[in-house]
C-alpha cells in the first residue's frame, strides 16, 4: 500500500510544495521512502529517498524541485524489501520521458517482466512490479507512436488513452497510478476493478485558472483546499494537460467496482472518502454491528468500560460504547513518534514497536472488566501483547472484540500481510485465538455485517474485494501455485534475508 499524488499547477505557480503538502497528508500510507519529481518545460527535477517525507525533503531540495507540474509517492513495500532503489517516482526516458508513481501489486508481474525483456527488449532494473507496469506503458505509448513519429508532433491525448487500454489487457491486480508524461501533462488511471483508491480535485490558482490534484485519498484533496470533483471510475484514466485541460476516457469494456474493503477497516484516514464512501461512517457502522451481537453472545460479561486500540479502532470503539450505554475511555497513551507497526517490514520490528507505541493508563484499567476494541487481528501478536499490557494494569478481565472478520487469505493487491501459516486464525477457532492473545472472550466481525457497513456511499459501491477474509480474488487469476509462491516470498525468514541484503546494497551504495 502506498500514497500517491500528482499536480498540474499554472504555469507560474511552484508545484513541489504542493506536493510536499500532500505528501505529509498521505503519511500513513507509506513510511518507508518518498519521492518527487517536477517537470519544467522538457526537463526533470527529482528526489527520492528512503524515511518520512518531512526527514527526505529539505528546504534545499525543495529548491531544486522547479516546475509547475509533478508526481509524489509515499513507499511501503508489499515485497517486504525496503531498498532506496525501489523509491518512487521510477522513470524512463522512452518515449517522451514518463515519470510514475503506483500503489496496487500485479499479480501477473513475473509474466510480463519476461516478456518485456524477449518481447518488447525493455529491460527493468528492480524488482518492483511498478517498474514493470511502467515499462508495459511506455513500451504501448511508443508503438502506438511509431504509426506517426514522422510528424512533427507525435503525441496526442489518444496515445495515452491507447496505452492506458493496453496496460489494462496486459496487466493484472490491483493498480492506482499517477503518471507524467514530460512536457505534455499527468496521466491517472485505476485498474478496472477499482481495488486501488485515486480521486480527483480542483482549486482555483491564486494566479488564476485552474489547479488539478490526482490523490490516493480525499484528504490530500481537503488539506490542499481543492473541490473534490469525482473518484476516477475503474478501468477509467484521466489525462490533464501542462496547460491545465482535463480529458476523461473509460478504457476498459471489463470494468466493475469492487474496491478494496480493508481501506476502510485500516489503510485509509477516517476523515477520507473513498468511491463516494465515508470512512469514518463505515467505521461507526462496524461499531453498531458489534455492539448489536455483544447482549446475545456474551450476556454476562458486566463491561465496565470500552477502551480502544489507537487509532485504527477508535471510531468502531465509541459507537459500540454508545450502543451498550458503557462509559467509553482512552486507555492508552500513544506514541505519535512511532510509526504503524502493520506496515513496518519484519515482524521483529513489529514486536519491539508494539510496547513503545502504547501505554496503559492503570487508573482506567484498575479492577474493570474491559473491552479492548481493534481494527483488526492479523498476526495477534500485537493483539496479545495488548492484552497483556491491560491486565498489567490492573484490569479484572479483558475482552477483545475486532471490527473486521478473521484474516486468513492473503492481498495479492498491494497490502503485506505475512505469510498464511503467519496468520494467528489461521487454522485456529474463534475460541482458540482467543486463549492465543489471552482473552477472556474474543468477537470477530462477521464478513456480511463488515459489507453492509461499508456500502452505499454516492458511487453506490455494493461489492468489496474482501479476499483476506474470504479468499475470493476479484481478478480471477489467483491460484494455489500462485499462493504458494507468494507465502515463501512473504513469511519473516524471507523477509529477513531480503531486509539483510537491502542493508548490503545500501553498504555499497554509500558515496
Amino acid at each position: 500500500m502506498c500514497g500517491i499524488i500528482g499536480v498540474v499547477a499554472q504555469v507560474d505557480q511552484p508545484v513541489a510544495p504542493i506536493i510536499y503538502d500532500g505528501l505529509t497528508v498521505l503519511q500513513h500510507r507509506g513510511q518507508d521512502a518518498a519521492g518527487i519529481v517536477t517537470c519544467e518545460g522538457e526537463h526533470l527535477y527529482q528526489r527520492k529517498a528512503n524515511g518520512l517525507v518531512r526527514d527526505v525533503f529539505q528546504q534545499r531540495h525543495m529548491d531544486i524541485l522547479i516546475g509547475h507540474m509533478g508526481v509524489g509517492h509515499v513507499r511501503y513495500p508489499t515485497a517486504g524489501t525496503s531498498s532506496c532503489a525501489e523509491a518512487q517516482p521510477f522513470y524512463t526516458n522512452s518515449p517522451h520521458g514518463i515519470s510514475l508513481a503506483h500503489n496496487g501489486n500485479l499479480t501477473n508481474a513475473e509474466e510480463l517482466r519476461d516478456q518485456l525483456y524477449r518481447k518488447d527488449l525493455r529491460h527493468v532494473n528492480t524488482n518492483s512490479d511498478s517498474e514493470v507496469l511502467m515499462n508495459i506503458l511506455a513500451h504501448e505509448l511508443l508503438e502506438r507512436g511509431k504509426t506517426y513519429m514522422d510528424d512533427e508532433l507525435w503525441f496526442n491525448i489518444e496515445d495515452a488513452f491507447y496505452a492506458v487500454s493496453k496496460v489494462h489487457e496486459r496487466c493484472r491486480g490491483g493498480y492506482a497510478i499517477i503518471s507524467m508524461i514530460t512536457g505534455y501533462g499527468i496521466l491517472g488511471f485505476r485498474d478496472p476493478w477499482g481495488i486501488r483508491p485515486l480521486i480527483l480535485g480542483r482549486r482555483d490558482s491564486p494566479n488564476g485558472g485552474d489547479e488539478w490534484v490526482l490523490a490516493s485519498e480525499s484528504v490530500a484533496l481537503i488539506t490542499l483546499g481543492c473541490e473534490i470533483v469525482r473518484d476516477i471510475e475503474p478501468g477509467e484514466a484521466v489525462f490533464i494537460t501542462a496547460g491545465g485541460e482535463l480529458y476523461e476516457k473509460q478504457c476498459s469494456d471489463k470494468a466493475s467496482y469492487t474496491p478494496c474493503i480493508f481501506e476502510h477497516v485500516y489503510f485509509a484516514r477516517p476523515d477520507s472518502i473513498i468511491d463516494g464512501i465515508s470512512v469514518h461512517r463505515a467505521r461507526l457502522k462496524m461499531g453498531r454491528k458489534l455492539a448489536a451481537r455483544v447482549p446475545t453472545e456474551h450476556p454476562d460479561s458486566n463491561i465496565d468500560v470500552v477502551i480502544p486500540v489507537p487509532d485504527s479502532g477508535r471510531i468502531a470503539a465509541m459507537e459500540l460504547a454508545k450502543d451498550l450505554g458503557v462509559p467509553f475511555r482512552e486507555g492508552f497513551v500513544k506514541n505519535r513518534y512511532v510509526g504503524r507497526t502493520f506496515i513496518m517490514p519484519g515482524q521483529a520490528i513489529r514486536k519491539e514497536s508494539v510496547r513503545k507505541k502504547l501505554n496503559p493508563i492503570p487508573y482506567e484499567f484498575e479492577g474493570k472488566n474491559i473491552l479492548l476494541v481493534d481494527d483488526s487481528i492479523v498476526r495477534g501478536n500485537t493483539s496479545a501483547k495488548i492484552v497483556q499490557m491491560a491486565r498489567d494494569a490492573g484490569a479484572s478481565k479483558v475482552f477483545f472484540a475486532s471490527a473486521a472478520p478473521p484474516v486468513i487469505h492473503p492481498n495479492v493487491y498491494g497490502i503485506d500481510m505475512p505469510a498464511k501459516n503467519e496468520y494467528i486464525a489461521h487454522g485456529r477457532s474463534q475460541e482458540e485465538v482467543s486463549q492465543e492473545i489471552g482473552a477472556d472472550w474474543l468477537m470477530y466481525q462477521t464478513l456480511e455485517d463488515l459489507i453492509e457497513s461499508c456500502q452505499g456511499g454516492a458511487c453506490g459501491v455494493e461489492e468489496f474485494d474482501a479476499s483476506c477474509f474470504n479468499g475470493v480474488y476479484v481478478t480471477g487469476d489467483i491460484d494455489e501455485e500462485y499462493l504458494a509462491k507468494l507465502e515463501d516470498a512473504r513469511n519473516d525468514s524471507a523477509k529477513k534475508k531480503q531486509m539483510k541484503n537491502d542493508e548490503i546494497l545500501e553498504i555499497h551504495n554509500e558515496p
